[in-house]
This record gives C-alpha cells, sequence and structure tokens, in this order.
C-alpha cells in the first residue's frame, strides 16, 4: 500500500511517483475513506519532506548485497606477491641461508630502507668483522682461554656501540651500565682498604675514636673515585694494552678525526661493557676478579 503525500498541485507515492492532480481536500477524503482496523487511526499526512520519502524509497528497493561482495579479498599483507613456485622456493633459500647465519654479522632486510635520505659526507667507516682478531682481543684482556669466556653473540655485542648500524644489530648499552658499577665498586672497596691514618690534634686535648676499618673513609668520595676511574685513563688502557681501538664497531662522525668524534668515550663504554659481560655469563665473582686484576691494576689501584 503506498503512503501518499500532500505535495501542491501533485501527490507523490512512497515510490516517488507522480498521481493526478487534485486538491488537498480531495486527498485527504480518499485517504480517510480507506478501510482501516478498529484500533488503527485514520491515515495522516507523512510529516516526511519529499526528498526523505524518494531517498526511503530507493533504499527499499534496492536488493541486499552478499557479504562476500562487501569485503575485500585483497590480502592484508602489502608484499608483492609472488609469480611462480621458482620464485617461492628462491625466497625459502634465501630466508634459510639468513636463519643459519649469526645476528651480528649482517642487519635483517626488513630493518632498512632500501636507499638512504641523506648524501654521505664522508667515506664509510670499516669495523672488524674477523672472529679470529675479536678473540685475540678477548685473550688479551681476560687471559688464556678468554675468547671461550664469552658466547659469540655476547662477544660481539659487548664491542658494539649504539653507533653502529642505527643499533639494528644490537649495542652494549645495558652491558656498560652493569659493568661500569661493578668496577667503580671494586675502586670504592680499594679507597677505603688501602686508607692511611691520619693523626689529628685536638685542642681540647680530646682522643677521637679511631679504628682500622674507619681510616680510609676519607678517601672514599666522588671525586676521588673519578680520578681512579677517568675516561682517558681507561680510554689510554684499551688502546695500549689491549688494542680495542681495532675490534669496537661504531660509526664516527668524522672518520678522518676519531678523538674529535668520541674515540675516548666509546672506548671506556665498551671496556665496562665487557665486565658487564662477563658478569652476566659467568657471574658476579668472576666479574669482579676481572675488573681488580685487567683494569684497576693496571691503573695503579690495588684490592685486597
Amino acid at each position: 500500500m503506498c503512503i501518499y503525500v500532500a505535495g501542491g498541485s501533485s501527490q507523490l507515492d512512497v515510490c516517488g511517483r507522480t498521481t493526478p492532480p487534485a486538491d488537498e481536500a480531495e486527498f485527504f477524503r480518499i485517504a480517510n475513506s480507506t478501510v482501516h482496523p478498529v484500533d488503527q487511526p485514520p491515515l495522516m499526512a507523512s510529516p516526511l519532506s519529499v526528498r526523505a520519502v524518494k531517498a526511503a524509497c530507493i533504499v527499499s528497493n534496492v536488493a541486499p548485497r552478499p557479504l562476500s561482495t562487501l569485503i575485500s579479498r585483497r590480502p592484508f599483507s602489502t608484499s608483492p606477491k609472488s609469480g611462480s613456485t621458482a620464485e617461492q622456493s628462491s625466497e625459502q633459500d634465501i630466508a634459510i641461508e639468513e636463519a643459519k647465519r649469526p645476528r651480528w654479522s649482517y642487519t635483517p632486510p626488513a630493518a632498512k630502507a632500501p636507499f638512504s635520505l641523506r648524501a654521505r659526507k664522508h667515506p664509510e667507516y670499516r669495523v672488524n668483522e674477523d672472529p679470529a682478531v675479536l678473540d685475540q682481543f678477548y685473550v688479551r684482556l681476560l687471559g688464556d682461554g678468554g675468547e671461550k669466556v664469552l658466547q659469540d653473540e655476547l662477544k660481539w655485542l659487548a664491542v658494539t656501540h649504539k653507533s653502529f648500524d642505527q643499533g639494528r644489530r644490537g649495542f652494549n648499552d645495558r652491558l656498560a651500565f652493569l659493568g661500569k658499577n661493578i668496577v667503580q665498586l671494586q675502586a670504592s672497596l680499594a679507597l677505603v682498604q688501602n686508607g692511611e691514618a691520619v693523626s689529628q690534634i685536638d685542642k681540647y686535648g680530646r682522643t677521637p675514636f679511631t679504628h682500622p676499618a674507619t681510616q680510609g673513609l676519607r678517601n672514599l668520595s666522588s671525586d676521588t673515585k673519578s680520578f681512579l676511574t677517568d675516561r682517558t685513563k681507561l680510554a689510554d688502557l684499551a688502546m695500549q694494552r689491549y688494542n680495542m681501538e681495532k675490534v669496537i664497531r661504531w660509526n664516527p662522525r668524522d672518520p678522518t678525526n676519531l678523538e674529535g668524534s668520541g674515540l675516548e668515550l666509546v672506548l671506556a663504554h665498551s671496556l665496562y661493557a665487557v665486565v658487564g659481560a662477563v658478569a652476566m655469563e659467568k657471574g658476579g665473582q668472576y666479574a669482579n676478579e676481572v675488573a681488580k686484576e685487567r683494569i684497576l691494576a693496571p691503573l695503579g689501584v690495588k684490592v685486597a
């Protein structure tokens, strides 16, 4: 049953068809003369506009579409589709080869852009990639068998600065934080144990309490401890005794000026990281011995 809406000289039904012109009185007389149920009130003029009725008619006449036509069949992945079985097999072979390679030796393709947005101002700085050279460094630092103290992944991580490869292969910040605290703790113990008795003359003739365990407390200060573990001293130790500059992996700002690019800081940072890596792998007692014998003792600090 169509609903008629009065619209001036003509009427529109719900389907948008125009009826012969008639006055409004005749229109309402015909509409109210329709037989209605007892509980249904007579038909009144709809408050909807002609445009709204047309829109309702269009929506009601459109057949429902199946759900499969509303959902896109395109996969969510943006990677290009493989064209043939040969291409799929080659991609699988590449993935297997990358899985066999150690993580420190390469950067995953998905972690780097296809090209750089910045022009290179300086030549590329070459770092060590030979495991034999790295093992020789650990022998010099940790003694005989030092190349077997740490796992391969941890050995490379301890000498990798966060500037190398944009940090995509891991870096040694957390290891350096742990190692620095271990070295500074041993330096504090050395200052306390190697203290000398200081004679004080009291103007009232009083004798202050003294004990051998408290004689070195005056030496324990932040300035003294920083002087013993100064980064310049640690950098000199790392270069002259252990040749650490040949194995660290970093990206200097200016390869022609390594000192101006922060070589001292990177060397001291990496030396702390090696101590932290030893603590993670072999425990705190082993790391304490490394800090005392391999770092503090060459600097002239003796720890009992």
